[in-house]
């Protein structure tokens, strides 16, 4: 199982744009609250998502665009209330760069 790269990109606009904006559907909002997570403090949970790239990567699934791998572990929240999550990460096919694409409950 490899190790992804420490510098990946965890996009802003992913964070503040689509996880912690409430959806009709797919909605991550209100899990991530859950851990005082909120687009007041997007930031730490950044912060805190980077610290998953210390953890072992599996392969998810091979795709045109790059190959998938997740990361599980618990996502610490600023509350005190912790979360077992899955964090999704593409390394890129064409620039190798390794990019966040998502979370889901574990």
């Amino acid at each position: 199982m490899p190790y992804l790269d420490l510098r990946a990109t965890i996009a802003e606009a992913k964070l503040t744009k689509y996880l912690l904006i409430q959806k009709p559907k797919d909605d991550k909002s209100g899990f991530l609250a859950q851990a005082g997570y909120n687009l007041g403090n997007w930031w730490q949970l950044q912060q805190e998502l980077r610290q998953f790239l210390f953890n072992q990567a599996t392969l998810h699934k091979k795709t045109s665009f790059g190959d998938i791998y997740e990361i599980k572990g618990i996502l610490i929240g600023v509350n005190g209330i912790n979360l077992r999550v899955a964090t999704y990460w593409i390394v890129d096919s064409l620039t190798n760069e390794t990019k966040f694409v998502t979370l889901l409950p574990d």
